[in-house]
């Protein structure tokens, strides 16, 4: 099995047509189903359904297309590389961030630098689960600083710290005469949360829930600073990482600690661990790791 024969294969399952496909693939189509069989009887498998009108994968033929994209987008991201390393020299670096990850990286991005001046950093923002996944399967990003654990084989996820989250009170709220809040003060008040698919969610759901408090969800946001500018207009209260806030511009408003709740969530440092990294996304990571210890 070689990466002519996982191409072959897979504009096959594409195309649905050994017609269209030995077409894109400028070979005879007898040719191209010689070249099927062989795969087959390499892998000892049936990977296309014969007995069927139109074309379709098997079982065992879908778990290989599904492998065999993989790895002809390594294959081609790794020749990729070589050329532009020979042609251009050292690659883009490109980050996937949360919101509260600002408080360290630009230190680490400093000491970064300092090595390596000459490499272009891309900090992009990957907030939900979805958005982390396909920014490292489809070789977006290196790597991503996250609150999202990832279970997938090929992706490592290294908890590098753990922060709490305070309640945001808008000015002139009752609440904020108190010092501290309790989960149970939130009960009936307007809430702003993050939407489904966003851990920090889970995390606070979790805790309202572990008291006995539904919280009254009115705006769901994505990003913090969304859910910052509601609360200054008094729109609801939320619940924000506290490095968040404590490296944020100024915000109008009052922050709670909620101290009879641990309401915390653990940011990792996740990446593709089968993927070719080049040596200055491993710098990069170990600065990272280095940061926190």
């Amino acid at each position: 099995m070689d990466i002519r024969q996982l191409k072959y294969f897979i504009t096959v399952a594409d195309e649905h047509t050994y017609t269209r496909a030995a077409s894109l693939l400028h070979i005879s189509q007898p040719s191209l189903s010689a070249a099927i069989k062989k795969l087959e009887s390499e892998v000892g498998l049936t990977l296309i359904d014969r007995s069927a009108r139109d074309l379709r994968l098997t079982k065992e033929g879908q778990i290989l297309y599904q492998e065999a994209q993989k790895l002809l987008h390594h294959h081609e991201h790794v020749s990729f590389e070589m050329d532009r390393l020979k042609q251009q020299g050292p690659l883009e670096l490109s980050i996937g961030l949360i919101e509260s990850s600002m408080f360290f990286v630009p230190d680490i991005l400093t000491r970064f630098k300092a090595e390596y001046h000459n490499v272009r950093v891309s900090l992009l923002e990957t907030l939900s689960l979805t958005d982390v996944k396909k920014a490292l399967n489809n070789f977006e990003i290196h790597l991503a600083i996250t609150n999202q654990y990832i279970h997938q084989e090929d992706i490592e996820t290294i908890p590098i710290y753990e922060e709490n989250l305070v309640a945001l009170i808008p000015p002139q709220h009752h609440l904020i005469r108190k010092e501290t809040l309790h989960i149970d003060d939130l009960e009936g008040e307007n809430f702003i949360v993050c939407k489904e698919g966003f851990q920090t969610r889970q995390d606070i759901l979790n805790a309202f829930s572990k008291s006995g408090v539904k919280p009254d969800i009115q705006f769901e946001i994505e990003r913090f600073e969304t859910g910052c500018s509601l609360v200054e207009e008094g729109l609801g209260i939320t619940v924000v990482p506290e490095n968040y806030v404590r490296y944020a511009k100024q915000i109008d408003c009052a922050i709670k600690t909620i101290d009879d709740a641990h309401i915390s969530r653990i940011v990792y440092l996740a990446y593709d661990k089968n993927r070719y990294q080049p040596p200055i996304v491993m710098r990069f990571i170990e600065l990272v790791k280095a940061f926190f210890v």
